[in-house]
């Protein structure tokens, strides 16, 4: 058994300081045993090297217990003082709060400079009006429930990054928190629903570096008198609120073009799945024609860019794990039309449509580049002409997931006014993987002297390369055409040079300058080129439908003549077998009328008269 001291007082001491016992820097490594004290109200013990918390559970009058600056690592040895108001244990070795159920009447709770790392244990002080955890481990400030006539709450030079359940003290008026790592309002907004709070501080934490820092403290508590032990001025609230609102502005902003940004996810995502879904059932069709030639054909995916509903799984939600206000964004939209910059973005054939739209010249002038993704190349054919109408000053042409499959497609963007870029995702557009189709676009759109194809820049060697692969190619396309088929390929300004080349065939060399000659040789190639073309699938099909039905009304007109001339002739072979006996007949009746020319005059006479 470890041996205590005895503490004996005289009997003019015990006079002096009846209610009270000071024995700070008294080198105590224990508590000395205390009879005949039981009297005893204040009880000090600063400054000493005390490990254990004993020998005073006789003194149940105490009401003030200093045990600050001492080696206690444990909170014990109290349960009996049930009439302790003040407790003061303060740069010691604490680290768990405890064994304090006995303490109802607790007043003020020093647990500064100790080693605690949670609150806890404390919510039965319900009379506890000052706490103070400054300088330990606390990381959280939570667990405060039930400390209803608390007023102050230090927790100074912690490690606290979020601060809960300070909006559940109704008596708290002072808050320090001086250098800890709040960083953002958001881990001390419950501070914000504090009715009671008038002091606080935050200085030292990284949250007080930032611009917003104080008007936003200032913003959301109002009745906050003191900021950092400053007092605040009613100017400082006036900026405050102003600077807050323009804040709640900027916020709104950013929270609308989230919502946008994720709404224009959710569509590019929704126009994605359904480009994939069409093509997928596209190749499926294709597969089992292969497999049974001899079968109708189908169409098993819209050519208009419609939405699809063959699947249902298709018309679910993007994703359905969107909550809050994400949860009003439409996900089912087929089609996206995006103006950013100088850039116009279409998504999905849908978009085409915008072409039609009345836009601004302002913003019509601005685009200079237009991209398309998941429209297939032979909708974006027809729309062209609206696109050189509508968008003069686009330079730059984009392509993704085009459905590009053949060099022959790309005849169909000589009708553009103007192209000086052109861009060809890889993805979706299998025509890239053909090795020379680059020196193809720059041989068939030559005229508008290409700048960029796919980021790279057109070299004088790539023009003389194209025309040496492809010119040759172009001149016997345009050869094996018959002169009324040149006329209808070519536009009307082709026309005129078309008949120049008819008008100069056949005269001797030397009536044609050297001036005319290259004029010939220019116009030329403009016709080669003009007579690769390109037809798209729909324009196709139409014309097939057409030729069909005209084949069909041929058909039935040339069988209706031919049964007509059938029936003439059938007439025909009668008449000369009865055309004999008809004319003796007529002969003999003609014959026996005029027999006798008297009876015949009278006969006439009166049929003339019975006519009259």
């Amino acid at each position: 058994m470890p041996s205590f001291p005895i503490l004996q007082r005289s009997s003019e001491e015990k006079i002096l300081y009846s209610d009270r016992l000071t024995l700070e820097r008294q080198k105590l490594t224990v508590c000395p045993i205390i009879n005949g004290e039981e009297h005893l109200r204040l009880l000090n013990f600063q400054h000493n090297f005390i490990t254990r918390i004993q020998n005073i559970s006789n003194l149940q009058r105490l009401i003030f217990l200093d045990l600050y600056d001492n080696q206690i690592e444990e909170i014990s040895g109290l349960s009996t003082l049930k009439s302790l108001r003040v407790l003061l244990l303060g740069k010691n070795r604490i680290k768990k709060i405890s064994n304090l159920e006995n303490l109802k009447l607790l007043d003020v709770l020093d647990l500064h400079g100790n080693q605690i790392t949670k609150i806890e244990n404390v919510n039965h002080l319900c009379d506890l009006r000052v706490l103070n955890l400054a300088r330990n481990l606390l990381s959280h400030v939570d667990n405060l429930n039930g400390l209803d006539s608390l007023t102050e709450l230090n927790l100074r030079h912690n490690q606290i990054t979020l601060v809960k359940d300070v909006d559940n003290l109704p008596s708290l008026q002072r808050l320090f928190l001086s250098f800890n790592n709040i960083s953002s309002f958001d881990s001390v907004s419950c501070l914000a629903d504090s009715t009671s709070l008038s002091d606080i501080t935050f200085d030292g934490n990284p949250i007080a570096q930032e611009s917003w820092y104080k008007h936003t403290v200032l913003q959301n508590m109002m009745q906050l008198r003191q900021l950092d032990m400053k007092r605040i001025t009613e100017e400082e609230r006036r900026v405050a609120s102003v600077v807050a609102k323009k804040e709640e502005e900027k916020k709104r902003e950013s929270q609308k073009q989230s919502l946008l940004k994720e709404k224009k996810r959710l569509t590019i995502n929704n126009v994605a799945r359904k480009w994939d879904l069409q093509h997928r059932v596209a190749n499926i069709a294709a597969n089992q024609a292969r497999k049974d030639p001899d079968a109708p054909p189908q169409d098993p995916c819209p050519l208009d860019g419609g939405p699809i509903s063959a699947l249902p799984e298709d018309t679910g939600s993007v994703d359905a794990g969107l909550e809050g206000s994400l949860q009003d964004l439409s996900v089912i939209d087929s089609h996206l039309v995006e103006v950013e910059g100088d850039t116009l973005s279409l998504y999905g054939s849908g978009a085409l449509e915008s072409l039609d739209r009345n836009w601004s010249m302002q913003t019509a002038g601005m685009v200079t580049t237009v991209a398309f993704t998941f429209i297939e190349f032979d909708e974006i054919v027809q729309v062209l002409p609206k696109l050189k109408m509508k968008f003069p000053n686009s330079l730059h042409l984009k392509f993704k997931e085009t459905n590009l499959v053949m060099l022959q497609q790309f005849n169909a963007l000589a009708q553009l006014r103007r192209i000086e870029q052109l861009t060809i995702d890889p993805q979706g557009n299998p025509v890239v993987n053909f090795t020379l189709w680059k020196y193809y676009v720059l041989f068939r759109l030559s005229h508008f002297s290409m700048q960029k194809i796919n980021g790279t820049e057109v070299t004088q060697n790539d023009m003389i390369m194209a025309e040496r692969l492809f010119g040759v190619l172009a001149h016997v396309a345009s050869s094996e055409l018959p002169q009324y088929r040149l006329i209808s390929i070519l536009g009307e300004a082709r026309k005129k040079q078309f008949r120049y080349l008819l008008d100069t065939k056949g005269k001797k060399p030397c009536i044609v300058s050297e001036e005319n000659n290259d004029s010939k040789r220019l116009v030329g190639e403009n016709t080669n080129r003009a007579t690769l073309n390109y037809t798209t699938r729909e324009f196709y099909n139409e014309k097939l439908e057409e030729i069909k039905e005209k084949k069909k009304f041929c058909k039935v007109y040339v069988e209706d003549l031919v049964k007509e001339a059938a029936e003439i002739n059938m007439k025909s072979e009668a008449l000369q077998k009865l055309w004999p006996q008809m004319f003796i007949e007529l002969v003999r009746d003609a014959v026996i009328e005029v027999h006798n020319k008297n009876s015949y005059m009278k006969f006439c006479l009166q049929q003339v008269t019975d006519r009259k």
